[in-house]
């Protein structure tokens, strides 16, 4: 069965050195977990002696295991658990040959494997996303916030449909099989009711809000949705609409603390027109000021000056969570748009470790 997980990270650029371009290329795979801050012969595992130093050198001689411990130092069953990895990615296809399972690299090369494993993730990935069809539902209002997403190094696991649990639903499976819910053994359900939450939900959540709806953690919430994010499914975007909420919220708090000397001042509204701050004192010190007010008198103020005021009143911008698109169109584009960049990078670092290896 297909598996293989992206994993973005920075190539190696300019270098020719086989050792480093083939640890890239087995991190980027999820194939090994990289312990140092390099990619070089320090980093050197199993899986990358099986590679470097027996399939690399004759691509289609058809190893066996023996023949892979020996290169690898491996024991048989330490060579069969590295050769499932390999065959699970698709760069290494399998026959028999007597008693002897014989391993190739496909294609015949590295640079080749590789293409051929990008096109295999990027046909999966789109029968995968197709499953959101039936679970996203359409909401314009859901993207009427423009987003302020921060770069977050792109991570996900695809994998073809298998054979489903005992008790197992299609969404179960398809966060299982995404990624999204962690290692295999993990706990799928709190990723599950995430996606299923965001994906019908009419306007950003925050965390607050999910934690409670959900009965669970906010670190729980932040990890997962942190999965989710890395996938390209959701985003983080500013609720504009609480800052009128937050500032009322500042005013009131900071009058009675500290007065209006310090909200003409330290607290910002020394910056704004004279007539907003002078209806926002009135309104906090005879005690008229609510949220409608506030959101009214802040109307003519520019939304990049309300967020000042809002942090010198001492809140912060307010942000949620919503899905990364008004439709399951919208999100599978996004997320294939992200994986077809990670997997233009396998192939060019694929093909400049032919190039060094030639």
């Amino acid at each position: 069965m297909f598996r293989l997980r992206l994993l973005e990270q920075p190539m190696p650029t300019g270098s020719k050195d086989p050792d480093v371009l083939l640890s890239w290329l087995l991190n980027s795979m999820g194939l090994i977990r990289r312990r140092t801050g390099q990619w070089g012969d320090d980093d050197r595992g199993a899986l990358h002696r099986i590679m470097r130093d027996a399939l690399l050198v004759d691509p289609l001689r058809g190893f066996d295991t023996r023949d892979l411990g020996d290169a690898s130092g491996l024991s048989n069953t330490g060579t069969h658990h590295q050769m499932s990895k390999l065959r699970a990615s698709g760069l290494v296809s399998t026959d028999v040959d007597g008693k002897w399972h014989v391993h190739v690299l496909r294609g015949g090369s590295i640079s080749a494997a590789v293409g051929l494993v990008c096109v295999q993730a990027k046909a999966v990935l789109e029968v995968r996303l197709a499953e959101l069809s039936g679970l996203v539902i359409e909401s314009e209002s859901r993207m009427k916030t423009r987003t302020e997403e921060e770069e977050v190094p792109f991570s996900i696991q695809i994998c073809e449909p298998g054979a489903r649990r005992e008790g197992e639903d299609s969404v179960s499976a398809l966060v299982k099989d995404l990624g999204l819910g962690g290692g295999r053994n993990s706990d799928h359900g709190l990723a599950k009711s995430l996606l299923t939450n965001l994906a019908e939900a009419q306007h950003p959540l925050t965390i607050e809000s999910l934690s409670e709806r959900l009965s669970e953690s906010r670190s729980r919430i932040q990890t997962a949705l942190g999965r989710m994010r890395n996938a390209g499914m959701v985003e983080r975007v500013p609720m504009i609409e609480r800052i009128s909420q937050d500032v009322f919220s500042g005013l009131i708090r900071q009058f009675d603390a500290r007065g209006e000397g310090w909200l003409m001042t330290r607290g910002g509204l020394g910056r704004l027109n004279d007539s907003v701050s002078k209806k926002l004192i009135e309104g906090v010190s005879k005690g008229t000021l609510d949220i409608g007010r506030v959101e009214s008198i802040l109307s003519p103020v520019s939304l990049g000056d309300q967020r000042i005021l809002l942090n010198t009143l001492g809140g912060r911008m307010p942000f949620g969570i919503r899905l990364a698109g008004a439709d399951s169109a919208a999100v599978s584009e996004r997320v294939s748009r992200l994986a077809d960049r990670t997997l233009r990078r396998l192939r060019t670092v694929a093909q400049r470790l032919d190039g060094s290896l030639a």
